[in-house]
């Protein structure tokens, strides 16, 4: 279970962070939530997909790191085989709080709860004076970017449901011994229906800086046989 408290030197001096990357830490996970404001940078390495809640009013991009609950594919020996990670992988166990008051700043928040919380290893959080460390101030950026990016990221959904770009989609995967692995409940962007907006459209989507992040979500979609691939030679490995 979870638990929040804000991030603060008198409280949290002597707090460290482990940075490796495995399954014990909380690095097995199929998916994370990702922004259109990072959108350049996952479509590298991942599939971006859109998942439609259940209450079926709101759209969230996914990173997608492996095919069932509980597996990434890019974990291996204790790293992430990977060019780039996530912010929302990146910033754990780090949170944006809420402010008490309103008209308050936004704060940071830990989860003291977390695997990732060294027992007198990993990296400092405050130095010895109680001054934020540039690990710390690293994860801070990072926080707000995510910040950004999730609030932007209304306007952009909405686009996409306006001109109707997003459809649902299934894959089914043959794997090489013979089983089979499926997505199902995504959505990703209508390419038909993109080719045919008119310029009225495409301009408007240009003009609120929508345009890029969908052409990012549709070539993302070149990492699903990289995806497959991972899986495939996890299997071979039994």
């Amino acid at each position: 279970m979870s638990t929040h408290e804000i991030l603060t030197a008198e409280a949290h001096r002597d707090l460290r962070i482990r940075t490796e990357r495995n399954a014990d830490l909380g690095d097995a996970v199929m998916s994370c939530v990702t922004v259109p404001d990072e959108f350049r940078r996952v479509q590298n390495e991942y599939p971006i997909l859109f998942r439609l809640s259940p209450e079926r009013d709101s759209f969230t991009a996914l990173a997608i790191f492996g095919f069932e609950t509980g597996e990434n594919l890019f974990l291996e020996d204790g790293k992430w085989d990977a060019r780039y990670r996530p912010l929302a992988m990146e910033i754990q166990p780090f949170l944006i709080g809420t402010p008490a008051e309103e008209g308050g700043g936004r704060q940071v928040h830990i989860d003291t709860a977390s695997s990732r919380i060294g027992k007198g290893e990993g990296v400092r959080v405050f130095d010895e004076h109680g001054r934020p460390t540039p690990f710390l101030e690293n994860i801070a950026d990072q926080l707000g970017a995510l910040h950004e990016g999730y609030q932007a990221s209304s306007d952009f959904f909405a686009s996409l449901r306006r001109h109707d770009l997003l459809e649902p989609m299934t894959l089914e995967v043959t794997l090489n011994d013979g089983s089979k692995n499926r997505l199902v409940g995504f959505h990703t962007i209508d390419e038909a229906r993109l080719e045919v907006l008119d310029a009225d459209a495409v301009g408007e989507l240009h003009e609120n800086g929508h345009l890029m992040p969908i052409f990012m979500a549709v070539a993302s979609l070149s990492n699903l046989t990289a995806l497959i691939a991972r899986k495939n030679k996890k299997i071979g490995h039994g």
